[in-house]
């Protein structure tokens, strides 16, 4: 039977003292190295800079106690299938009180070691592949998102060792394209698959999401699909003077402006594809209420809009149903346009620009991306080239959590939070999640994570609040201790 992890109050001085003596300098040196997603660095074989982040995290899991060698049946392996990222596997046996429980079906603890590009100038002193702590802040591209995950995850199972609380069998799994959407994840699952059994995991600990505040242990009930598309229209084979040619030749932005106009309605922001749509179930739009009243404004965080700025939805309950289980458009890239400094007045040849496009939760991404590409190539105006390119993942709606997660999870914020725990819906995509639960619709799932206020993921200035990774790596041991 599990035991009582938060009898034992070393827990959280336990994960203090690992990330202050052992994970933080080598947190440190993972932050200079500029692994960028696949997405970003076509190059990526060849500069190394993914292989030596692998390496030099499964270095660190080499050199702790439950390291192959150290703790006999402990493994720690970088997997590399030809032409695709390489994955950090580290397979921890249960430990002794707890064979014959939680050693059939196994913990899954998931992370990725990719970054996203630097995106833009950082403030002084802080740069993407610079270590700057500043008090509780760790400064540096990707250490929230995620590279402290593999330090949690065996953090937690190493003092839930120490202190004697014990676990189940875990297998951590770090992965190295999830920023470009996970792309090379499923040639691995098939080795995921032998490890954890027919009946697969009993618990996927996910540490890829977010957290609304910092004083309580946060579990993400639900993460959008996301379709991405990049649309192209041709108009010339190289560009004339506008002079010349405008008023005769249509202009390519003019023309792309409609097709997108197929897609979402310019004034009110509406999707207008039937596939971007789902009916929002009872007990989402009900979380979205308990989290309006428990925060209040701080449900949505804090936005840098300028003075005027009118924001979608009517009411705080709304604008996080908009936010987590509505479809919504970016606009995040353009082809063929110059910069203002830049463009002369030439005719130009043809506009590109890439869509993210978020979906609800459980929207079929594969139908949706068909659907918008069947839309955008009909009757392309004008007789232009049309060009699509169309990707999908789908989204993770959580199945229900039994009563012990709960517990757990409840248990371990009050005793290193002091704040119970709370849900929250999160906006963006884990290609992951979904993919195992589509593989193991019967495991439980905690998807939790660092990435909060001020935590800045993907822009400048990213950060990660250390005492929360104690607290979430303290909280998360006694998870462990509680898997029947």
């Amino acid at each position: 039977m599990p035991t009582d992890a938060l009898s034992d109050p070393g827990l959280l001085q336990e994960a203090d003292e690992l990330f202050e003596r052992d994970a933080l300098g080598w947190l440190e040196e993972y932050t200079r190295i500029e692994c960028l997603s696949p997405a970003f660095d076509e190059h990526w074989s060849e500069n190394g800079h993914i292989r030596r982040a692998a390496a030099l995290l499964a270095d660190w899991a080499r050199q702790r106690p439950l390291a192959e060698g150290l703790r006999p049946g402990a493994t720690v392996e970088v997997l590399e299938t030809g032409g695709l990222t390489p994955v950090v596997l580290v397979d921890v046996p249960a430990t002794p009180a707890r064979r014959g429980g939680g050693e059939g079906r196994p913990t899954l603890l998931y992370g990725h070691l990719d970054k996203q590009p630097p995106l833009g100038e950082w403030r002084e002193g802080l740069g993407p592949y610079l270590p700057v702590r500043e008090g509780d802040r760790l400064y540096g591209r990707g250490i929230a998102d995620d590279g402290y995950s593999i330090f949690a995850a065996l953090g937690a199972i190493e003092i839930a060792e120490r202190t004697g609380v014990g676990h189940g069998r875990c297998l951590v799994v770090v992965e190295a394209s999830e920023e470009s959407g996970s792309p090379h994840l499923p040639a691995y699952l098939g080795e995921l698959r032998d490890r954890l059994g027919e009946a697969g995991p009993s618990l996927v600990v996910c540490l890829d999401s977010g957290c609304l505040t910092y004083d309580r242990l946060w579990a993400t009930t639900s993460l959008r699909g996301l379709v991405g598309a990049t649309v192209r229209v041709d108009v010339l084979t190289e560009g004339v003077h506008s002079g010349g040619a405008g008023g005769v030749v249509p202009d390519s932005f003019r023309l792309l402006r409609r097709l997108l106009s197929r897609v979402e309605d310019e004034r009110t922001g509406e999707l207008l594809l039937e596939a971007f749509h789902v009916e929002i179930p009872r007990n989402r739009r009900a979380e979205a209420e308990d989290l309006a009243e428990l925060l209040g404004d701080d449900a949505l965080g804090h936005f840098p809009a300028v003075a005027g700025l009118r924001l979608g939805g009517e009411t705080l309950g709304e604008r996080i149903l908009r936010r987590t289980w509505r479809p919504s458009v970016a606009y995040v890239g353009t082809d063929g346009l110059p910069s203002v400094r830049d463009g002369g007045n030439v005719l130009r040849p043809y506009t590109a620009m890439h869509l993210a496009i978020r979906l609800p939760p459980s929207a079929d991404a594969k139908a949706a991306a068909e659907q918008l590409r069947e839309r955008l190539l009909a009757e392309p105006p004008e007789g232009a080239r049309v060009g699509v390119e169309v990707t999908g993942e789908r989204g993770f709606d959580a199945p229900p959590t039994e009563g012990w997660l709960a517990q757990a999870t409840d248990d371990a914020s009050l005793a290193f939070f002091g704040q119970p725990s709370a849900k929250m819906g999160e906006g963006g995509t884990i290609p992951f999640l979904s993919m195992l639960l589509e593989s193991y619709p019967e495991a439980q799932f905690l998807v939790t994570g660092l990435l909060g206020p001020d935590s800045n993921a993907h822009g400048v200035n990213e950060m990660m609040h250390i005492p929360t990774v104690k607290r979430l790596t303290a909280s998360v041991a006694h998870v462990l201790s509680q898997v029947p």
